[in-house]
């Protein structure tokens, strides 16, 4: 059986302004999700890591599989209604979160559509929360908040106004990053540029410089 709801996905609306976005709890199916956290990349330190480099296990990777599957392709292609035949896909994972991440942005034009999906068993912070947003410096003009809670979903196609951000969180933060893109060499920038920052992150927040595996 897919890990993956499709079904629901392809049922539910997606809502146009002021960007294309959609949010969808249980786009993970339960039944998955101990085997997908028990296989998760095992990450201590802060940033964005891509899975190259990264140690995970099998569920994780079937995961992985299925993301970059052409069932997904398909139903992302009707639903924002665009073709992503030939479009590289990049995934990177994030383990933990600095009280300064979460700064209000829009994504690179580089990438065509962005898709979060959260692993984290519960939530209660106020900090942490995914919040769409109609300003780039109000992080109070809110659309609509996510709480970032396993198996959860948000898409969105990247534009000019999709601004996202979210209020301070130190800790724990499970998030899957998956994206289109517009070529190849979008994804060996972006692995290169992601290696660096998280290099960087762990020597100025005094991490060690010690890969988890």
């Amino acid at each position: 059986m897919s890990m993956l709801d499709l079904k629901t996905f392809r049922n539910t609306p997606l809502t146009k302004e002021p960007f294309e976005q959609l949010i969808l709890p249980g786009f993970i199916r339960r039944e998955a999700l101990a085997d997908i956290h028990a296989d998760y990349p095992v990450i201590k330190k802060p940033g964005s890591f891509p899975l190259v480099g990264l140690s995970y296990g099998r569920a994780f990777a079937d995961l992985v599989t299925e993301l970059n599957g052409p069932s997904m392709r398909s139903a992302f292609e009707k639903k924002f209604g665009i073709d992503l035949n030939g479009r590289p896909t990049m995934i990177t994972v994030r383990g933990y979160c600095r009280e300064k991440d979460g700064s209000i942005h829009t994504d690179t034009a580089s990438k065509i559509i962005t898709v979060l999906i959260y692993m984290n068993p519960s939530w209660e912070p106020a900090g942490g929360r995914l919040r769409l947003l109609r300003s780039p410096t109000d992080i109070e003009d809110i659309i609509v908040e996510v709480p970032p809670i396993e198996g959860t979903l948000l898409a969105f196609r990247r534009s000019e106004n999709s601004w996202h951000g979210h209020k301070p969180f130190a800790g724990q933060r499970r998030v899957i990053q998956f994206n289109w893109v517009t070529s190849a060499a979008v994804v060996r920038r972006e692995q290169m540029r992601h290696r660096f920052s998280a290099a960087m992150k762990r020597f100025s927040s005094g991490w060690p410089w010690r890969r988890s595996a």
